[in-house]
């Protein structure tokens, strides 16, 4: 069997292969593999490794760490989120803990005036709870129809309106703060260009992958970086006999009746094949399409601003708070329910949004193993920030000029909730400069292969059969019987680092049918 791309689902599939006793190739493009889940010191002389892509971990099931006997650590953050705010000309913030205690009712209290706000976010994410325990044990079941599924839910009321629904109107009925509204809505926006007032399913379907991993929804922090997952993953390949070659260039896929032949180039640019019984295609639907001369789909447009730094000291925030603990989660700026409807209306118009949502968070308070001992020594910290309705259309024209005013829009914002610049807090690398480094959609597209710079490979799909042919299947099957798609926008259960589209794609070619 050979596998196309070795990303962290085309690893996955291809390390069950090979405990099954399958012969394993897997052909990487690049020079490591990992694909979007690797780590990198990014900047010469920062002894810092930053998770340069993906970054956090919660779809990732215990079964396939258990499964492959995968050494990965993931570490919880000891803050949920803390969003930056003002209320009434003042600066003010809203923290939630890993554990709602104490703290975060005050908070909630000292935000909205009273404690009908915080007991309607009790009620909402208990109930997202509820649903996240009975829904994340059927991903790596053979899919079921929708109806079948809500027989094993607890709350089906929940289930149908995410599915039948905007996703505004579903937050709106638990939630009315519009600080408080935005924070829940952002889950549907990661990745995503969509308009949660509408009812099409593309925020409800994002928001659904975001908070149902192994059935807490928490995000994780890859101890080492995210390239220790993807590292752990390739290992297990390793160990059950797969053959791993990177800069290896899958440039055609020859289908036939009984086999595939497999054309590519090596680092040299020197032709060779390969036959193959099947082949797993980890790369996303639309570089499938291009390899067996296919009629290509919609161009997917991924819609995100990765910008990745080292700073020199946690910046101090003009609301008092603590940076060490408000930086720990998921820090909000800017992601009222308001605000995202207003940058997503501008991005929908062609426009770069004037105050674009985003969030930060800050790696190493979690863990501070990415930081070489000098970095660590004198109080050096990672800062990752990611930010929404920021679709590939608007970076097309200028990739250049369109970033770096992105980058200083976000900067400015930030800025207003800062007791100090961002910039005189950034670490120097070897040459004096400024340890930032941004990326749009049309960034991630070049260095990845990755179509649009879209990081799910696509718009991600409802986990249950869409046809009555696919009931009882994995969700893998390709318009080649002997080409099996494992990516995260191939699959019916992909998005995030999971490992469900290889796992459902080594299930489909080795569970007897």
């Amino acid at each position: 069997m050979v596998v196309v791309g070795g990303g962290h689902n085309g690893l996955v599939a291809a390390a069950y292969l090979a405990r099954a006793g399958r012969s394993v190739l897997v052909l990487e493009r690049l020079a490591q593999v990992g694909g979007a889940a690797i780590s990198r010191q990014v900047f010469d002389g920062v002894d810092v490794r930053l998770s340069a892509y993906s970054y956090l971990v919660s779809l990732l099931p215990d079964r396939i760490v258990s499964d492959l006997g995968l050494e990965v650590r993931l570490a919880d953050r000891s803050v949920a989120s803390y969003t930056a705010a003002s209320r009434d000309g003042r600066p003010a913030g809203l923290l939630v803990e890993r554990d709602e205690g104490p703290a975060t009712a005050t908070s909630f209290r000292q935000l909205t005036g009273s404690d009908d706000e915080f007991t309607g976010w009790q009620r909402f994410y208990g109930r997202l709870s509820t649903l996240a325990e009975d829904l994340a044990p059927t991903l790596t079941e053979p899919l079921l129809t929708s109806d079948q599924l809500a027989e094993r839910l607890r709350d089906r009321e929940l289930w149908h309106d995410l599915r039948e629904r905007p996703l505004a109107d579903v937050v709106a009925d638990h939630l009315t703060d519009d600080v408080v509204r935005g924070v829940a809505l952002t889950d549907g926006l990661i990745g995503t260009f969509a308009d949660v007032h509408a009812d099409d399913g593309l925020a409800g379907r994002c928001f659904l992958y975001h908070l149902v991993g192994n059935g807490t929804g928490r995000w994780r922090v890859p101890v080492g970086g995210m390239g220790a997952v993807s590292g752990a993953m390739a290992a297990a390949a390793r160990r059950a006999g797969a053959e791993l070659v990177t800069r290896a260039t899958v440039t055609a896929l020859e289908t036939a009746s009984d086999a595939v032949t497999v054309h590519w180039t090596d680092h040299d640019g020197r032709a060779d094949a390969v036959e193959a019984g099947h082949v797993v295609c980890g790369a996303a639907p639309s570089v499938l399409d291009a390899l067996t001369g296919a009629a290509a789909g919609p161009r997917p447009s991924g819609s995100q601003l990765k910008i990745n730094m080292v700073l020199a000291r946690l910046p101090r925030l003009r609301s008092g708070a603590d940076p060490a603990t408000a930086f720990a989660g998921t820090f909000h700026v800017d992601e009222s329910a308001g605000q995202i409807d207003a940058a997503y209306a501008q991005a929908a118009a062609g426009r770069l949004p004037d105050v674009i949502p985003f969030e930060v968070y800050c790696h190493s308070l979690s863990d501070p193993s990415i930081l070489g001992p000098v970095e660590r020594a004198t109080g050096q910290h990672t800062l990752t920030l990611f930010g929404l309705h920021t679709p590939a259309e608007l970076f097309r024209d200028d990739p250049v000029g369109t970033r770096r005013e992105a980058v200083r829009r976000v900067v400015a914002q930030l800025d207003a909730h800062l007791e100090e610049p961002l910039l005189d807090c950034l670490a120097l690398d070897a040459a004096g400069e400024p340890c930032l480094q941004a990326a749009s959609p049309v960034d991630v597209e070049e260095s990845l292969a990755m179509p649009g710079g879209h990081i799910f490979h696509g718009d991600l799909a409802w986990p249950v059969a869409s046809a009555p042919e696919e009931v009882g299947t994995w969700g893998v099957a390709t318009a080649h019987p002997r080409i099996v798609a494992a990516s995260s926008g191939g699959t019916v259960r992909g998005g995030g680092v999971s490992g469900l589209g290889g796992y459902a794609a080594a299930r489909h070619l080795l569970d007897p049918r």
